[in-house]
């Protein structure tokens, strides 16, 4: 309840960082979730079909993703409901720079006064709200609320630090050229696991987009490098930006039911993606070599 209550007080205002995008794809995407602690201090504060993920650093908080405009009262809800305040996030991690992940941060970072941390190709286009033509989805993307405030670009490999915890970036480049995961350790009493926040692996374009165009082998590679990358990771518990594309959203209402044993806890999680995401990459690519495709 929480989350559709703020959706609709979010609505009825007119802030520019929180006017609705994509109303109809919104209303799929955003069916309200409890927040809940998931492991150790790492919890999920979106919803059944868009993640946002929050970690509780004992130094303030790090929050992965925004989601949409319309959504940022739920995410503020969620977050208050777990007992902490707005104020307590300090950076705000991007995975991807598109509506339906990115479009919330510019209120969320406004709200909190966080920094947004993002790849160098990320920074670009959420500074200027919109995407760019090196994205296989443009000309079919809504803009998104650009961000004006504290904006750090990170590497691949490079470590964000905030109080006792370490979130390593990791270049996750194909579905956009600025994708980026994020990978940390969340302990309970003596047993730590490997998190792992995945950016979208899906191969999706506008409708006369061919990956198999000889000027987007870079874009092929990238997705192949990418999808390598995930199986390699040390992966306890996967979340995805949306949580269907690995059973998240199925595992979530287990939690709900019964939240031990933890069916978020799948060694294999990163490595089942990865094996699904080449299959469809695959599958893409062969249906564009078909007389007529």
């Amino acid at each position: 309840m929480l989350a559709f209550g703020g959706i609709a007080d979010a609505q009825a205002i007119d802030d520019p960082l929180t006017r609705p995008i994509a109303a109809e794809f919104a209303a799929r995407w955003l069916a309200p979730q409890p927040p809940k602690r998931i492991y150790g201090n790492s919890y999920l504060v979106g919803f059944r079909k868009m993640n946002v993920a929050l970690i509780d650093t004992g130094a303030g908080l790090i929050l992965i993703d925004g989601a949409l405009p319309q959504s940022v009262s739920a995410v503020e809800s969620n977050i208050r409901a777990l007992g902490f305040k707005v104020s307590d996030v300090k950076l705000i991690l991007s995975t991807e720079p598109h509506y339906d992940h990115a479009g919330g941060i510019a209120a969320l970072a406004r709200d909190s006064g966080a920094t947004v941390v993002a790849s160098a190709a990320a920074a670009q286009v959420l500074r200027q709200g919109r995407s760019g033509a090196d994205d296989p989805q443009f000309g079919q993307l809504a803009d998104l609320p650009a961000i004006t405030g504290k904006l750090r670009v990170v590497r691949h490999g490079e470590v964000i630090r905030l109080g006792a915890t370490r979130v390593l970036a990791q270049a996750t480049p194909g579905h956009t050229a600025g994708s980026m995961s994020w990978r940390w350790q969340s302990c309970e009493a003596k047993r730590c696991l490997n998190m792992v926040f995945a950016s979208s692996l899906n191969p999706v374009s506008v409708d006369d987009y061919r990956f198999s165009d000889p000027a987007h082998r870079s874009i092929v590679a990238s997705f192949r490098q990418t999808i390598s990358r995930i199986a390699a990771m040390p992966c306890d518990i996967l979340f995805t930006a949306h949580p269907d594309n690995s059973g998240g959203d199925t595992k979530f209402a287990q939690f709900e039911r019964r939240a031990v044993p933890n069916p978020f806890v799948d060694p294999k999680s990163c490595r089942n993606l990865s094996a699904d995401y080449t299959k469809i990459l695959n599958k893409r690519l062969a249906s564009e070599a078909k007389p007529g495709a």
